[in-house]
C-alpha cells in the first residue's frame, strides 16, 4: 500500500527531529521514535519505516545536506517524498543553523593509543546511478552544500590527513620497514594543496604511494568532492594513486581504501562549470 501524504509528512517531521538532536550532539533512541510513530502510520512494518527513513537520507544527500548516520541513503525514492522534504526545509529554514554547525564544528585529534588494527573496513559497493543529473535539478531552499562545506573544513581535513599519516607509518613499521616509515611525507601541509594528493607514502617494496584523503563525520556512503587537479593527477598516476576515505571521525573513525584513478573507483558528477563570454 502506497504511503499517503499525511504519513510522509509525519515521518519527515520525525526524521528532522532526530537529525536535529543528532547534530546537536544529544542522545536519543531511534527505536523509541519508531515506537511512537508506528501507530500514526497505519501500523507500517519496521522494515517499511526503516526504508522510508533511508529514502529521506538520500533526498538530503542529493540536496547536499547532512543526514542521520544510522539511516544510510537509499536513492530509489518517489517524488512525493522529495517534495515533502523540500516543503519542510522551506517552512523550517532555521535548521540551516544546525547544518552550518555540523559542517564547521571542530573535532579533537585522536589520542596516541589510536587502534589502527581496527580502522580498515571494506568500501561500499559501486552502484550505477539511475539518473546522475536529475538530482541537481531539485529546487533547493538551502543554497549552501553543507556536505561540501564539511569537507572544506580545514581542521577536519587536517585531522583526517594526520590519522592517515600515522596509519601509514604504523603500517610500514608493522611490516618491518622502519626506514620507509620515516620517509612518509605530509605533502599538503608542507607544500600546499596543489600537488593533486595529500600524503606521499611508500609500499613495502619501496615504490611511491600517492594518497588523497577525504574525511567526513558521516557514514562511508557519503559522497565526497574532488578537484580537476586531483582527477587529472589520479589519471596520470592511476597505479600509484590511492583514495583513503575516512569516516565517522566524530566517534570511532573507520576508513576504506581504493586504488586507481577517480574516474574508475567512483561515480563522478559535474556540479560546477566555468564560463567565458564570447
Amino acid at each position: 500500500m502506497d504511503w499517503t501524504i499525511p504519513e510522509v509528512e509525519l515521518i519527515v517531521a520525525d526524521y528532522f527531529r532526530m537529525l536535529y538532536t543528532e547534530i546537536s550532539g544529544l542522545k536519543y533512541s531511534k527505536a523509541e521514535h519508531r515506537r511512537k510513530l508506528t501507530p500514526l502510520l497505519n501500523h507500517r512494518s519496521d522494515g517499511s519505516i526503516e526504508f522510508k527513513l533511508q529514502n529521506i537520507s538520500a533526498v538530503l544527500v542529493n540536496l547536499g545536506q547532512p543526514y542521520i548516520k544510522g539511516y544510510l541513503p537509499r536513492f530509489n525514492y518517489q517524488k512525493i517524498l522529495e517534495d515533502v522534504v523540500l516543503d519542510y526545509l522551506i517552512n523550517n529554514i532555521q535548521i540551516e543553523t544546525s547544518f552550518r554547525h555540523f559542517s564547521d564544528k571542530e573535532i579533537k585529534s585522536p589520542n596516541d593509543n589510536f587502534n589502527f588494527n581496527k580502522i580498515l573496513v571494506d568500501p561500499p559497493k559501486l552502484k550505477r546511478l539511475e539518473d546522475p543529473i536529475a538530482q541537481y535539478k531539485i529546487r533547493n531552499p538551502i543554497k549552501i552544500n553543507y556536505l561540501e562545506r564539511e569537507q572544506m573544513n580545514q581542521k577536519l581535513g587536517e585531522l583526517g590527513e594526520e590519522i592517515v599519516l600515522r596509519y601509514e607509518q604504523w603500517h610500514l613499521i608493522q611490516a618491518g620497514k622502519v626506514k620507509l616509515a620515516e620517509q612518509v611525507e605530509w605533502i599538503s601541509k608542507n607544500q600546499g594543496d596543489g600537488s593533486g594528493f595529500d600524503i606521499l607514502s611508500r609500499n613495502p617494496n619501496g615504490t611511491d604511494k600517492y594518497i588523497e584523503v577525504k574525511t567526513t563525520k558521516l557514514a562511508k556512503e557519503t559522497p565526497f568532492f574532488f578537484t580537476r587537479n586531483e582527477l587529472e593527477f589520479s589519471i596520470d598516476h592511476s597505479k600509484q594513486f590511492y583514495l583513503y576515505r575516512l569516516f565517522n571521525v566524530e566517534e570511532q573513525a573507520k576508513m576504506f581504501i581504493k586504488n586507481g584513478d577517480l574516474k574508475t573507483i567512483c561515480h563522478s558528477i559535474p556540479i560546477t562549470f566555468k564560463g567565458f563570454v564570447n
